[in-house]
């Protein structure tokens, strides 16, 4: 009965909106709205008003919505006659060695890693500690971001890479110590490469101010720059001091870029162990969507052109790879590695996993990220534990079916994976990654009986 009633309300209204909207001119028409929505984006639309409201540069969590690396273009080539699958999946190898020739590498379970996201900076302490835990159910290694070692990130993760970082929270010898291996954070994908900015200590708890030394009314961040480090020189002698002052791997970080090259040959002087490249789709817990959305090399490209490089200068052995940039599933980290990563950072799917059926605590009057975030408003209400766990599953899971992969492909380890194994539907793409087109035979041998062999 009352729904009757609703309709009989509603109805007269609805057809008055319909006959207005069918018979009205466009200048005067509601309807006018749906095509500026179009022609504009909701997202534009959206992000308009907010700087018509504050004047100030925006700051957007998670990274950017646009996906410029086209992983849907790329397949495995799986083989069944002329080689066979894997007899035994459980023999399929997926340990990874980061930084082999390093006094102390870090030899990890699975080729996936939590990637950089900082206390205070990007998460809380509880997210922090859910992250690690995870990780360490999984046997691989977490990043304690730009931000400084906590002890209870320190405690809670089995394997913990830190980041150097132009912010100096980390970079004393004390905290260095505590490390598995130190990453030169000298750039990131999200924030379109090296961009300074600050944090006032009235938004930091008195944990994170003591962590990052920082006293009430002071203001503290991080710049385009490290102190003192003003020339590629500069950065090639901070490289090789840390390589000299601890046995852990040392890697650096950039950010995709066009001229990927020429960076790569600054790197090359350095005495580094890894090279992780953040491509143009990374996360962060806040940017500017003009850094997030059009700075930067995409992510697949990112890695294809930094292993290309190392290999045309024969210096693809001196070091290991971490591809990173918004790779959400087991599929893209495989076609990474393909490409020629030894290994992949993930962040916000890795976050979306930990917080899993968490989320409605913050759904829907406040966006998810919440629940994570350093200032979110439901962080108090996020269980590490919990979340551990299901991070923890979802790494298990993502490498389950990733050793499913390997053996259709006849694979013993992770490490024997190359563009051999992929194939791109769209010809241009095939040849910028110099791997097969699935319009073209993979061979034009002709046939021979394998009794005439």
């Amino acid at each position: 009965m009352l729904s009757d009633l609703m309709l009989r309300m509603l109805n007269p209204v609805t057809d008055d909106m319909f006959d207005t909207m069918m018979t009205e001119p466009y200048a005067n028409n509601p309807f006018l709205m749906m095509t500026i929505m179009e022609k504009m984006t909701m997202r534009a639309i959206a992000e308009a008003g907010m700087r018509a409201q504050t004047g100030q540069a925006l700051s957007r969590p998670i990274g950017s919505p646009l996906r410029s690396s086209p992983w849907e273009k790329l397949l495995l080539n799986p083989r069944q006659l002329f080689e066979l699958p894997t007899e035994d999946e459980h023999k399929i190898e997926m340990k990874v060695t980061i930084g082999p020739r390093a006094k102390k590498p870090l030899i990890i379970d699975i080729p996936i890693m939590i990637t950089g996201m900082s206390y205070g900076g990007s998460l809380s302490l509880t997210m922090k500690e859910a992250l690690a835990k995870g990780a360490s159910k999984a046997n691989t290694a977490t990043n304690t971001g730009e931000s400084a070692v906590s002890r209870e990130e320190r405690d809670a993760a089995k394997f913990l890479i830190g980041q150097y970082n132009r912010g100096g929270w980390l970079n004393d010898p004390q905290q260095l110590k505590k490390l598995d291996a130190i990453e030169v954070q000298l750039g990131q994908g999200a924030w379109g490469g090296a961009v300074a900015s600050t944090m006032d200590s009235s938004k930091m708890d008195d944990h994170l101010r003591e962590l990052w030394k920082v006293k009430p009314g002071e203001t503290t961040g991080k710049k385009a720059r490290f102190p003192k480090v003003n020339t590629p020189q500069d950065i090639i002698s901070l490289v090789n001091s840390l390589k000299e002052k601890y046995d852990v791997p040392v890697g650096i970080k950039i950010a995709g870029t066009h001229f990927m090259e020429k960076e790569l040959e600054i790197i090359a002087q350095t005495k580094a162990d890894f090279i992780t490249i953040d491509g143009q789709e990374g996360g962060t817990a806040a940017s500017a969507p003009t850094l997030e959305d059009d700075l930067g090399l995409p992510t697949l490209f990112t890695i294809a052109r930094t292993v290309d490089w190392l290999k045309k200068q024969g210096l693809r052995d001196r070091f290991t790879i971490i591809g990173a940039g918004g790779l959400r599933t087991p599929g893209e980290f495989l076609k990474a590695l393909a490409l020629g990563a030894d290994a992949v950072y993930i962040g916000s799917i890795a976050l979306i996993a930990t917080m899993q059926s968490q989320m409605t605590k913050a759904l829907p009057q406040s966006p998810a990220p919440q629940l994570a975030l350093y200032d979110g408003k439901f962080k108090e209400e996020f269980d590490p534990e919990e979340g551990s766990q299901h991070l923890a599953n979802f790494l298990k899971s993502c490498s389950a079916e990733m050793v499913m992969a390997l053996q259709a492909m006849g694979k013993s380890s992770v490490r024997q994976l190359g563009r051999e194994d992929l194939v791109s539907i769209d010809q241009g793409l095939a040849k910028a990654l110099h791997v097969g087109y699935v319009g073209e035979a993979k061979t034009s041998e002709g046939f021979m009986p394998l009794a005439a062999r």
